[in-house]
């Protein structure tokens, strides 16, 4: 290995047929094409073992798990379960509203009495507590709130309320109206609306998905390729998470998430191993198996790095100590693992086994001869010759467009995510209208028996603190509950500026909770890990495109384009849902910020697909640059071989995260927006015309290599 350029030189003569010194990649490809029979019985045992706990994934992850564990908040929500009849922040809450009557009335009287059974009924309801005058009985008496205590953990009260909202909604009048909300009830509409709005999504993106892939392919057989990893990869995904779920309580959105990356990881693989295999195939007329195993052995390595990439990135998300962020990274990474299982063996046993037919049912004008594109060799030279123009034009774009990241806000999402129809949306309104604005976000505190008229005295003092319920003594009389009502929205800043004062100034062992305090929490903990996470993921994957491609600039300049296209996706959505523009058209209701996970796993998210297409073009770029030593042919050469596959993939991907956008609650849409731009930007101006114009003004200093590295590096070729 050479430590500086080395002289051009032509490609070796191609060895006889069988005797390619292959890497392990194209050995265990040649094995997959000459023992197919073996190959498709493992993987049908793998599909039939996990595939039958697939159907039972949706009802056994949980709904809830959105918390910072080990914070203040989940202590006072424990505290409260096991001293105060669980009437903590999980516990339900169902709101009684009349025009007509009040809470003196009969028939009012008996929709509480048949509620307060209903819920005595359920085993998961640890108590009730009927209205109570002053407190949970509105001044005009024509609202009132029933609270249901919680016998079970977080999780297993949003079941709950899945199974009790429509119950209860039904022993309403048409004289008095009954809604399930609080914490539990919102995130069981907000997950019922999520998953209605990826179902309508996911079956519009599929034939979108194929019809792209029949372009890109030129051929219906090759299309399907895809198709058939993401499937394999989603049964072994889902009976996988299943089994999970015995372990330890796993997300709902891990599924949804891991759905999206079966799906785009499928994409990206089967394009570049396939259009290798058919430049193999038709365009140096090898024989199938010797096909496969250049293929594997030059592709294959590059699909193998980008998927550890895609690993990496979202293993870096776990540093963030939450459940439902935890398990979701999870579950996108059993997919990942899963579907470069299947792109590394079945593949390319079905890649032996179609041989020629890989091309059946193509298009007319469909030209499979040669993996080398001509319209993007001669973008390539174009670039070449002008890099300063465009490359400057580019930066221009991507920087405009990245400056409103600068005043992004992030918060904990708001009512506003949840379906203006569904009952805990309802019930919020009813209770700000009677109550309050703060009402539906009242603060637990907890405290010592000994202090509770300090902490009374202290609560009250507070300039965004309404009310203050009398000290409520525990079941072992050490610890007191005071309900603290703000005067702001429970969502608002001003309340997270008041808890962190709060516990700042309260006695010692007073402790401050509730839903909205659990929500600071969370967001100060995706505030303080996201520098972390990103620093971990920019390192990590450095690390990684130095080893994949023995020179540290390229590498750097591999990483470093990301954050061009992450930052203007993220400024454009800056400016879509924290301002507002284009919400009308989209159909939602601005928040006057963006969903605080936004910026920590949307990173891990786009970097990771990011990392495919840069994987992809620069290890095509190595291949020529090992082959030739002239840095032009490494940048032209590169993008002509991988220019094709890099739009093929993020065309789809555009596609499929823009149908999120259009349907369905606020979270889906700034997904598909962010994702969608962040891919439309990566592919089209980084991978397509940045990082090829950084090679050109690099030249030969983009594959230097110190000698001190190169001793320590191991010696990765993308050459067959």
């Amino acid at each position: 290995m050479s430590t500086t350029a080395p002289t051009p030189r032509t490609a070796p003569p191609t060895p006889p047929a069988g005797t390619h010194r292959s890497g392990r990649l194209g050995r265990l490809g040649r094995y997959a094409a000459t023992n197919t029979r073996t190959v498709f019985i493992a993987w049908a045992i793998v599909a039939v073992a996990l595939g039958i706990f697939a159907p039972r994934v949706e009802t056994a992850l949980s709904g809830a798990g959105w918390q910072a564990n080990g914070s203040e908040s989940v202590q006072v929500r424990d505290l409260v379960k096991s001293e105060f009849a669980g009437l903590n922040s999980t516990g339900l809450m169902v709101v009684v509203h009349s025009k007509a009557q009040t809470a003196s009335s009969p028939a009012f009287q008996r929709t509480v009495a048949q509620i307060a059974a209903k819920l005595k009924a359920d085993g998961r309801v640890a108590s009730v507590s009927l209205p109570q005058a002053g407190q949970t009985i509105s001044r005009d008496g024509h609202t009132a709130i029933v609270m249901a205590g919680a016998k079970a953990d977080a999780n297993t009260m949003v079941r709950a309320a899945d199974d009790l909202k429509a119950p209860l909604t039904a022993l309403g009048t048409k004289d008095v109206q009954v809604a399930l909300t609080g914490a539990s009830g919102m995130w069981s509409d907000f997950n019922a609306a999520n998953r209605s709005a990826m179902m309508r999504s996911e079956a519009f993106s599929w034939p979108v998905t194929l019809g792209i892939l029949v372009l890109a392919f030129g051929s219906l057989v090759a299309a399907g390729l895809p198709l058939l990893l993401t499937i394999l990869g989603l049964m072994a995904s889902a009976g996988s998470l299943f089994l999970l779920t015995k372990v330890s309580p796993i997300s709902i959105w891990a599924m949804n998430f891991a759905l999206m990356f079966a799906l785009a990881l499928g994409i990206d693989y089967a394009l570049f191993i396939v259009m290798r295999f058919r430049g193999a195939l038709f365009g140096r007329h090898e024989n199938r198996v010797d096909a496969v195993e250049e293929t594997m052995d030059t592709a294959g390595k590059a699909v193998l790095f980008s998927g550890v990439t895609v690993l990496i990135s979202l293993t870096a998300v776990m540093l963030v100590d939450s459940p439902a962020f935890r398990s979701m990274a999870l579950g996108i990474m059993l997919s990942v693992v899963f579907i470069l299982a299947a792109t590394l063996t079945l593949l390319p046993a079905v890649l032996g086994k179609l041989g020629t037919k890989v091309d059946n049912v193509s298009l007319p004008w469909a030209h499979h001869g040669e993996h080398r594109s001509a319209r993007f060799a001669a973008w390539g030279e174009y670039l070449w010759r002008r890099p300063w123009a465009l490359g400057i034009a580019t930066v221009a774009v991507l920087g405009a467009l990245a400056v409103p990241v600068l005043t992004l806000s992030t918060g904990m999402p708001s009512i506003k995510v949840v379906p203006k129809h569904d009952t805990s949306r309802q019930g919020y309104e009813l209770v700000q209208q009677a109550f309050g604005i703060g009402a539906p976000g009242a603060l637990q505190v907890t405290a010592p028996a000994a202090d509770a008229a300090r902490v009374r005295t202290a609560l009250l003092a507070d300039p965004a603190i309404a009310q203050v319920t009398p000290p409520q003594p525990g079941a072992s009389g050490k610890f007191v509950l005071l309900q603290a009502v703000p005067k702001v929205d429970p969502s608002s800043k001003a309340l997270g500026q008041a808890i962190d004062r709060l516990r700042a100034s309260l006695p010692a062992g007073a402790m401050v909770g509730g839903a909205p305090a659990e929500n600071h929490d969370l967001e100060t903990e995706l505030h303080d890990k996201t520098p972390l996470v990103i620093g971990v993921v920019l390192g990590l994957g450095f690390l990684l495109l130095l080893i994949a491609l023995q020179a540290p600039l390229i590498a750097a300049i591999g990483v470093l384009t990301n954050l061009l296209a992450t930052g203007a996706a993220f400024g454009v959505a800056k400016l879509i849902f924290q301002e507002g523009h284009g919400a009308s058209l989209l159909g939602f209701e601005s928040q006057g910020f963006l969903d605080a996970w936004g910026p920590v796993f949307f990173f891990a998210m786009i970097f990771a697909i990011s990392m495919d297409y840069t994987v992809f073009l620069l290890s095509s770029a190595k291949e020529h640059w090992d082959r030739t030593g002239d840095p032009k042919e490494a940048m032209v050469g590169g993008l002509a071989h991988s220019g094709r596959v890099i739009f093929a993939a993020g065309a789809v991907m555009v596609a499929v995260f823009l149908t999120f956008a259009l349907s369905g609650p606020l979270p889906p849409k700034e997904m598909g927006i962010i994702l969608g731009v962040a891919v439309l930007l990566d592919a089209l101006l980084v991978r397509l015309m940045l990082v090829p114009i950084l090679l050109r003004l690099t030249g030969t200093k983009a594959w230097y290599l110190p000698r001190w590295l190169d001793r320590i590096l191991p010696d990765v070729k993308f050459g067959h």
